[in-house]
């Protein structure tokens, strides 16, 4: 049994480095606001490692030299009031020590005041569609055709030669690098969810209700993500792609579509 579990972590290990893409932990993304939730992970994720560390450590100490064959005998005590006090207020000021980054992180997603632009985002069943409020500028987004081809039923093509397979569409939402953008989420049908790991965000888009949230991409690039909300039968088929443009290339892309409302 041991033997079956050191092979199956190496085999682990291996696969993780044998694959780029192949990854445990979240992204530190391309934003302040993603590399700031990121680092609040981390630093969870250490102090529970440490947590664990240390109870788990006691308990096999405690059971090594107390066990029945060294002599040991059981206490006869039935409660310490220090020890008490020591195992609630260690865990409270840990607790505040992880909270206070979290609580102000938390404040400044929600801070979506004073945006650079908005876009309205509406979920459909299976797409997205985006309004620029001030570009005059609306579209759908849908899953690309390659992908849309492979994913058919006997339709001949391999979805391992389709780049980027079911993660591309046909219009990406474009912004300019380091603008401040305000998305405004909500759904013509059923509940959906807009994410995108790279950005930090991950909202429902709810029928009749507007959310808010906000990013700001650092990094010029193109970000992948999906519906996160089981939406119905073509859920897995509707990714959300963000492109981010530096500014003369934004207004050149802004001066091409403006007019073209499709």
């Amino acid at each position: 049994m041991i033997r079956k579990l050191i092979l199956s972590v190496l085999g682990l290990v291996w696969a993780s480095a044998a694959s780029a893409d192949f990854a445990l932990n979240m992204r530190a993304g391309v934003t302040e606001l993603s590399a700031e939730t990121y680092a609040i992970h981390m630093l969870v994720f250490w102090v529970c490692v440490a947590i664990g560390i240390v109870v788990f450590g006691v308990m096999l100490v405690s059971l090594f030299l107390h066990r029945k064959s060294r002599g040991a005998k059981p206490a006869n005590f039935s409660h310490s009031t220090a020890a008490e006090v020591i195992w609630t207020v260690i865990p409270c000021l840990i607790l505040f020590f992880m909270a206070v980054p979290a609580a102000e992180t938390m404040i400044k997603l929600e801070d979506s005041r004073n945006p650079d632009m908005s876009i309205v985002v509406t979920g459909y069943q299976w797409r997205w569609h985006y309004r620029y409020q001030n570009e005059g500028i609306e579209f759908f987004s849908s899953l690309a055709s390659p992908s849309m081809q492979a994913r058919t039923k006997n339709s001949g093509v391999d979805p391992f030669s389709v780049d980027n397979y079911l993660l591309e569409v046909d219009r990406p939402l474009v912004v300019p690098r380091g603008a401040k953008v305000r998305i405004l989420l909500t759904s013509s049908d059923v509940v959906h969810s807009w994410w995108v790991p790279d950005l930090a965000i991950k909202k429902d888009a709810v029928p009749g209700i507007v959310n808010e949230t906000w990013f700001r991409a650092d990094v010029a690039g193109t970000y992948r993500g999906q519906c996160a909300e089981l939406c119905g039968k073509d859920h897995g088929y509707m990714p959300v792609v963000v492109e981010v443009l530096e500014a003369d290339a934004y207004a050149a892309w802004v001066a091409a579509r403006t007019g073209s409302n499709d």
